[in-house]
């Protein structure tokens, strides 16, 4: 649970709405590093996730996460402590989240034990374990024509409607890993819907 910003006598930190332009959104009243969370109130009393972008002398500016509906001058914008860190840890394993870390299966609140910054950490290039040993993804075409290695990185690319989907099904099921972590990104719903469903499957 992330915690609001508090001053040294427990007082509440808040400022206010000042101006917004498309999804950037203008504070002024309090302070916040670039990469900080805060939360704004909507006019009917729920709040807005946005990430501090920018600032100029006592302004601050922030990158609405979510779809700024209800937002208007005036409202309350108030810091999170340690909304740039997100929590990990076996809770996690099964779970469908969204890219806040909220789930979105209805199966419960995920508690994590530990957090890590959203930033993560920069490894050295010269530091880094060669890539030696053979991942088998459960394809045998890919296995045996385009062998793909433990801790590569390769990119999967098609026209729409050719299968990446349920190629990248099948190497999720079929891999020898402990864990597989997968991230759609631009997925339209339905097709996030019916991946998991092929997943569960």
């Amino acid at each position: 649970m992330q915690a609001r910003a508090l001053t040294s006598d427990g007082s509440q930190i808040e400022g206010k709405l000042t101006r917004m332009v498309g999804f950037t959104l203008e504070a002024q009243g309090c302070m916040a590093a670039i990469g900080s969370r805060c939360r704004v109130e909507t006019r009917n009393g729920q709040m807005i996730d946005a990430e501090v972008v920018g600032f100029e002398q006592d302004k601050l500016f922030l990158m609405a996460l979510g779809q700024p509906l209800g937002l208007q001058p005036g409202a309350r914008v108030v810091p999170v402590s340690g909304g740039e860190r997100v929590g990990v840890g076996k809770a996690l394993l099964g779970r469908v989240v969204d890219f806040q870390g909220l789930p979105l299966d209805d199966a419960g609140p995920i508690r994590t034990q530990n957090k890590v910054p959203i930033g993560g950490r920069t490894i050295n290039p010269l530091q880094r374990s060669p890539v030696v040993d053979v991942l088998d993804v459960g394809v045998r075409s890919i296995n045996s024509l385009l062998t793909v290695g433990s801790g590569q990185r390769l990119g999967l690319f098609a026209a729409a409607g050719a299968g990446k989907s349920v190629l990248l099904g099948m190497m999720t099921s079929f891999a020898q890993a402990d864990v597989v972590v997968i991230g759609l990104v631009g997925e339209r719903g339905r097709e996030v819907q019916e991946f998991v469903a092929s997943l569960k499957e």
